[in-house]
């Protein structure tokens, strides 16, 4: 098979464009929707679209169904679970009180959308009384923890498949900022201690908790008196994440790639930060960021602006409807037979063909190991327009592999950003 020069070395970047519109297994999300179904869900209400009131539990199932509208579409690979605690009923696999798995038929709990699931989802409010039910799952007297069953089910949901290859989240709603408020004593410590541990083993296994509150119209949700430590914020960082109550958070990138804390006053604004949650922490890829000698962070990417394109092609048969595995195979056009091994590349020098292999042509287009090397500061005058080749992608400090203390990062991603100096980077493929 005879090599292009201009393919073989031609830089791995340039193949970057297509991942943005592959489904990759390694890009799936699970998701698990974990909903407050107490009696203060459906008593407390708030202005809706048509500027009547709407109850806090129709205003999480409105906008859940939404998304799942949208996601269908849009990211039909990725799987969900709806999880209903503080109820009177109990369907989950490991039995516990007060903790509701809402599925359909021919469906496995943590499984794609279905149209099906979505239009009696969507329906459900209408008939949640009579066959799901709510009750204060946590009340004084009981050592029933229905927000600690909540979690557990919730992992158990999201043991399937490998950390490595899906990104895990459970989407907690509530309009309780303070779950164990009527317990007092001893108990109340015990059941706190319990459930932020339960979090925190989650969260361990990599699965991240995000909080959507929902505040009363008198009173805005106090997310110091529990959830903060659920999640995982510390108090003094609470005044950097929580926005005043009104604001709107999320305009600037950072506020998209970090987790935000906010308050939600109606549907329209819930739907925003759901759909803020589902579609803006796609991380495009990891890469090191070398600084000096032996000191280098990981960065993670993300795609700003990226158009939209038709899905992949799905092929199914076309009498059992079930996906086609595709395979090719290579046949040699002087024998007709099929090749066993992998071809291999030749360029002809000197009236002999040289042969490269698929690793040694990998290796030859290898410049270095890391992917971005700081080489100095420019003035920022020395970028121009004709330097984006390409739609930017913004990059920012990995919060799982980050070994350069803050005042570090902090000098060198402001320089990165100020007017009178540029970071430099050069790049290549690893």
């Amino acid at each position: 098979m005879d090599l292009d020069p201009d393919d073989v070395f031609r830089d791995d970047e340039d193949d970057l464009e297509n991942e943005f519109f592959q489904e990759r297994e390694s890009t799936k999300e699970f998701v698990v929707y974990l909903i407050d179904a107490s009696p203060k869900m459906f008593s407390t209400t708030c202005p809706g679209e048509d500027q009547r009131d709407e109850t806090h539990f129709h205003i999480v199932v409105s906008c859940i169904a939404q998304s799942l509208k949208t996601q269908i579409i849009n990211r039909s690979y990725d799987e969900v679970a709806i999880c209903f605690f503080n109820t009177r009923e109990k369907k989950n696999l490991q039995d516990s009180n007060g903790v509701f798995v809402y599925n359909v038929a021919e469906r496995e709990d943590l499984d794609r959308p279905t149209a099906r699931f979505i239009k009696e989802f969507d329906q459900m409010e209408e008939s949640f009384q009579k066959v799901i039910g709510s009750q204060y799952g946590i009340v004084s007297g009981s050592r029933e923890n229905s927000l600690y069953n909540a979690l557990w089910v919730a992992q158990g949901l999201l043991r399937k498949g490998s950390a490595k290859t899906a990104d895990k989240r459970i989407l907690l709603f509530t309009n309780e900022d303070d779950p164990f408020g009527s317990i007092k004593g001893a108990v109340k410590s015990d059941m706190t201690r319990t459930t932020l541990q339960r979090a925190k083993d989650a969260q361990d296994l990599g699965i991240s908790i995000e909080l959507l509150p929902l505040s009363r119209p008198d009173e805005e949700f106090n997310i110091s008196l529990f959830y903060a430590d659920l999640i995982g914020v510390e108090g003094d960082d609470l005044a950097l994440v929580l926005p005043s109550a009104g604001q709107k958070k999320g305009d600037d990138i950072l506020g998209l790639l970090v987790l935000v804390l906010f308050s939600v006053p109606g549907l329209e604004d819930m739907k925003d930060q759901l759909r803020k949650r589902l579609f803006t922490k796609r991380i495009v890829r990891r890469i090191s960021f070398i600084i000096s000698n032996g000191l280098s962070i990981e960065l993670n990417t993300y795609a700003l602006i990226r158009p939209t394109v038709p899905g992949a092609i799905t092929w199914l048969d076309s009498v059992t409807n079930c996906l086609l595995k595709t395979e090719r195979s290579l046949i040699c056009a002087d024998t007709g037979a099929l090749m066993r091994e992998p071809p291999k590349r030749f360029q002809p020098y000197k009236n002999e063909n040289i042969k490269f292999s698929t690793q040694e042509l990998s290796e030859i287009k290898r410049v270095s190991n890391g992917h971005l090397r700081l080489l100095g500061f420019k003035p920022l005058s020395c970028l121009k327009d004709y330097h984006n080749l390409r739609p930017s992608t913004f990059v920012f400090p990995s919060d799982k592999v980050v070994f350069l203390p803050f005042t570090v990062l902090q000098i060198l991603f402001c320089q990165s950003s100020c007017s009178s100096h540029l970071i430099k980077l050069i790049t290549s493929t690893s």
